[in-house]
């Protein structure tokens, strides 16, 4: 399944003009980063986000969130959110910023790194 890029648009516009942020593709899938980190994405049709330890834990315990495994290996400090659970702005617009608090706490990567 391709990725979905009408979500890839909504994470683009809700990102609006934060600073250091740039769009590459990852793994396949549309990925946006923060200060060369990488922030969230589109996998499929499901949000993917970087939230950190603390964070991830308790939302794997909210609806239509669940681990975030392409390989077989959860990737840690991530999960991935369900259509349902992004469909309206403002809950894409609260994954981003629960992904921004942490991403925004780790060290700034210069490209290539």
């Amino acid at each position: 399944m391709a990725a979905d890029e009408s979500l890839a648009a909504r994470i683009r516009d809700a990102l609006g003009r934060t600073a250091n942020v740039e769009e590459r593709t990852l793994f396949g899938c549309a990925c946006f980063f923060l200060n060369g980190n990488v922030l969230a994405g589109v996998w499929n049709d499901a949000l993917i986000a970087r939230v950190g330890p603390d964070e991830a834990a308790a939302a794997l315990r909210e609806p239509h969130v669940r681990v975030f495994d392409i390989t077989g290996k959860p990737m840690r400090n991530w999960v991935a959110v369900e259509p349902e659970g992004v469909e309206d702005d403002d809950q894409l617009r609260d994954w981003i910023r629960r992904a921004e608090a942490f991403v925004g706490t780790l060290p700034a990567k210069r490209k290539g790194e």
